[in-house]
């Protein structure tokens, strides 16, 4: 195929600010040590980390004719990634947000909607698009274009176009689940957070969670767990519980995201499932220990260092 990995989705331009303590009163100054910039969103930030380790990777998209469009679309490229099928939307600002970052890693931040909403996977890019061994769509819930059944079309493809084929949500709500529910039969692996799962389903266990979903058409749930690591609940009974790295945390901006680019690499590597979940683990927590999306994530050498012969948590 032409692509290890075609990213599609929710691109973001970030400015991150670090460490946030409090907003100051009336017109005042707060003082903090890191401000960066940073590509980010559930396919931004999954699309290069996957190149950083060596996935030949497509960016799947839209960003606007503004600054920042220009920005996300050079530091795409800076990284290796193909933008050819990224599309800056006339009359569209660039999804952006402001991300304040707490010294325990937490990150309130202001997000502005943009070009996400409006941009569009026709016929004469589909092919492209689906030419990848991993076919991966981050950002359901945001896609308006796209999630009123673009995407389950484009999946339905990409699987009989022999992909393996993944699926992330953005901040999921009940009102998400018809648009999550179309693409779950043409999905492999559905990889939300368990936090967006459960707002998904109002559900709280994780093995009921996973059933449900794997009932809608889904081959298999792996819900991130944050701190608490990673769940795996494979339709064939397969399934297992993969502890997080013990890591001094910086920021948990793009975590996830960089969860699902380190499980693309798996899949490419034919690495088996827990091995590829504790290699996605590692790719979210090297994340974690820098200021923005995939700030610490390297290459595929450094990440497989890290995940040898860094400690768990107990």
């Amino acid at each position: 195929m032409r692509y290890d990995y075609a990213s599609i989705g929710f691109y973001t331009f970030d400015c991150l600010g670090w460490p946030f303590t409090s907003v100051p009163p009336g017109g005042g100054t707060n003082f903090i040590d890191e401000l960066t910039l940073a590509v980010s969103g559930a396919a931004g930030t999954a699309s290069i980390a996957a190149s950083k380790m060596g996935l030949k990777t497509l960016a799947v998209g839209g960003v606007g004719t503004d600054l920042m469009g220009d920005w996300v679309l050079k530091r795409l490229q800076h990284f290796g990634v193909d933008t050819s099928t990224m599309q800056q939307q006339e009359g569209w600002k660039t999804s952006s947000s402001i991300v304040t970052t707490r010294r325990d890693g937490s990150r309130p931040a202001l997000h502005m909607k943009g070009a996400t909403a409006d941009f569009y996977v026709d016929d004469v890019m589909m092919n492209q698009v689906i030419d990848a061994k991993v076919v991966h769509i981050g950002g359901i819930g945001l896609m308006k274009k796209m999630d009123t059944g673009r995407n389950a079309e484009l999946m339905k493809r990409a699987k009989q176009n022999g992909a393996v084929t993944t699926v992330d949500i953005f901040a999921g709500s009940k009102d998400d689940m018809p648009a999550v529910a179309m693409v779950l039969p043409h999905t492999d692996y559905f990889m939300p957070s368990i936090e967006e799962a459960q707002a998904l389903t109002g559900l709280e266990d994780m093995g009921e969670i996973a059933r449900h979903f794997i009932g809608l058409g889904v081959k298999c749930c792996v819900f991130t767990l944050g701190g608490d690591g990673a769940y795996y609940h494979h339709a064939d009974g397969t399934v297992f519980k993969i502890p997080a790295f013990d890591i001094a945390v910086k920021c948990t901006c793009g975590c996830g995201d960089a969860f699902n680019a380190g499980f693309a690499v798996g899949l490419n590597k034919g690495l088996d499932p827990q091995t590829t979940v504790r290699f996605a683990q590692a790719t979210s927590a090297l994340n974690a220990t820098g200021l923005g999306s995939q700030a610490g994530v390297e290459s595929f050498e450094h990440t497989l260092n890290f995940m040898k012969t860094t400690k768990i948590k107990d």
